[in-house]
């Protein structure tokens, strides 16, 4: 029953990996970049969620309403006013600048909130629990599994079933020939990163309800979501979640073996299927 306790806590941890690699896929999948400072602006995110909450007294998921449209707008700038200048055939140039990025988010969170660890109180749904049997399912994990499973629909409908993702697809298979047919795509990868970010903002504000975070929480943030991408596989956001979620099992069993081994075993996991599926479980079907 332990690790049927373990695998159950690994699934809903898996729903916030997956949020955190939402992002990621999708950015990866519209025009082919890697955004190493993505774990710093999640941790931007829950600062922001902090600031908010200490300013106007709303409660940490209220403040989802300021936060995720800041979130956007930031990113609709970022990515108009300096990574579209990166972006071609050499994937060097944005890697550089984003990582340039993180480290001028890390450094200007360290500047203003120095490195004492900070948390979000959302209040008594942080203790509630599910009791089913002998096991206790948490009401924040569960809430956080499920907003990363309607989050993930709500990508999916709007790839597949709007003009938005219509020009998001046409972008991504071939940019100049989108541009020959009068799409914007500087506009069109701005929007991307646009939505992007205010994935972030949801999953920033929920990182910073369940856990800890200070200024250089970001790394692994990173790290968590790229090996959810990979496992899934490239441009799957369904994947993503399922990459998300092998991920969280993998922790929470190597827990049980030993509190040392759960990141390792997280690890461990990613490295096996890379070396066995390199375009990982669940790779978008070109």
């Amino acid at each position: 029953m332990v690790y049927v306790d373990a695998v159950i806590q690994g699934v809903l941890l898996g729903g916030l990996y997956a949020l955190f690699a939402a992002g990621l896929s999708l950015i990866f999948g519209v025009m082919r970049l890697v955004n190493i400072a993505h774990g710093d602006f999640i941790v931007l995110a829950a600062y922001l969620a902090l600031i908010t909450v200490n300013a106007t007294g709303m409660h940490p998921f209220a403040s989802l309403l300021i936060v995720v449209p800041v979130m956007a707008v930031l990113g609709y700038v970022v990515q108009r006013g300096l990574l579209n200048r990166t972006l071609g055939p050499n994937l060097l140039p944005p890697i550089l600048v984003t990582f340039g990025l993180a480290v001028v988010i890390q450094n200007t969170l360290l500047m203003t909130f120095s490195t004492d660890t900070r948390r979000l109180a959302p209040g008594a749904i942080e203790t509630a629990s599910l009791s089913l049997g002998p096991i206790s399912v948490g009401y924040l994990p569960l809430l956080t599994f499920v907003v990363a499973v309607v989050l993930i629909f709500g990508l999916e409908q709007l790839f597949y079933r709007t003009a938005m993702g219509r020009a998001f697809r046409a972008t991504s298979d071939d940019a100049e020939t989108a541009r020959a047919m009068g799409v914007n795509t500087r506009h069109v990868h701005a929007l991307a990163m646009a939505l992007c970010f205010a994935v972030t903002a949801i999953a920033g504000v929920l990182l910073a309800a369940r856990s800890n975070f200070d200024p250089f929480s970001g790394p692994a943030r990173l790290i968590y979501g790229f090996e959810a991408v990979i496992i899934g596989g490239l441009g799957s956001l369904w994947g993503t979640l399922a990459g998300g979620v092998v991920l969280g099992v993998a922790q929470a069993l190597g827990a049980q073996i030993s509190p040392q081994m759960q990141i390792l075993a997280g690890h461990i996991v990613f490295f096996l299927i890379l070396a066995v599926r390199p375009r990982g479980l669940f790779p978008r079907m070109d």
